[in-house]
């Protein structure tokens, strides 16, 4: 069986043991790619209450949530536990990437899934994961690459992990989805539509293989490579027919 008929089947065991034990149930968390997988089955589970979430609206990598208070009764939190990771001695630590924090959490034997994003400020990183495994993270991990570190549990709504957004305007020649993304990556058209082919274009966590799709309000831009978008609306015109996208940017230093 392959990977995408294994997920699958994951997603529906969890949505069935929701609705047969009326529990909340949940997937471990989801990559871009895999959430697209979900996207095609929503039909499929209209028999039972779902959302995600990661941490925050920033996240990418999402869980899913099967239940709700309108069918169980009550309300539970995702199993979702952010870990502040700090260097002992900040004034010797190093520069570290999300290639080195992912790197020692998965030499102690985490598999990926069990890891939500990791956003870095400055020389402290913020990790999302699975709640029954950040005990074990707390106590184990205390080094990264050659910096001694500390974690400790904090606030999911920390106001560090808050996503910062900036306003862009773009100028493009429509709203077709192929144009916006060749005039966000500074690419040509046709090169965009490269990016459409090597399924790095997505829309409210759903790959996009139809360039031609036309953007609307509030739509949930992801250009793998490049960043996170959510597209606002057009505005002014230019005298030669082409107009202002305005879009609202996602900054937050991360890794995914």
């Amino acid at each position: 069986m392959d990977n995408e008929s294994l997920l699958k089947n994951k997603i529906m065991d969890a949505a069935n043991r929701s609705f047969r034990q009326n529990i909340y149930t949940y997937t471990n968390f989801l990559d871009i790619n895999e959430q697209s997988v979900f996207a095609q089955m929503k039909n499929a589970l209209n028999f039972v209450a779902f959302k995600t979430y990661g941490g925050n609206d920033a996240c990418e990598r999402q869980m899913i949530q099967f239940g709700s208070y309108e069918t169980l009764g009550y309300e539970e939190e995702f199993p979702i536990t952010l870990i502040k990771i700090s260097p002992l001695i900040e004034k010797y630590a190093e520069s570290l990437s999300h290639r080195d924090y992912l790197g020692a959490l998965m030499n102690l034997g985490i598999k990926r899934e069990m890891l939500g994003d990791i956003n870095i400020k400055g020389k402290d990183a913020y990790l999302y994961c699975v709640s029954h495994i950040a005990d074990f993270i707390i106590d184990n991990l205390s080094t990264v690459k050659h910096t001694h570190i500390q974690c400790t549990k904090t606030d999911i709504n920390d106001i560090e992990c808050s996503p910062e957004l900036e306003d862009i305007e773009v100028l493009s020649a429509s709203e077709r989805i192929d144009a916006a993304v060749a005039s966000l990556t500074k690419l040509s058209r046709s090169q965009a539509v490269e990016l459409f082919r090597a399924r790095k274009i997505f829309i409210n966590s759903r790959q996009m293989e139809n360039n031609s799709y036309q953007l609307k309000a509030n739509d949930i831009l992801v250009i793998r490579g490049t960043g996170k978008f959510i597209y606002q609306g057009c505005g002014r015109e230019t005298k030669k027919g082409r107009i202002y996208l305005s879009f609202r940017k996602y900054i937050l230093k991360k890794g995914l």
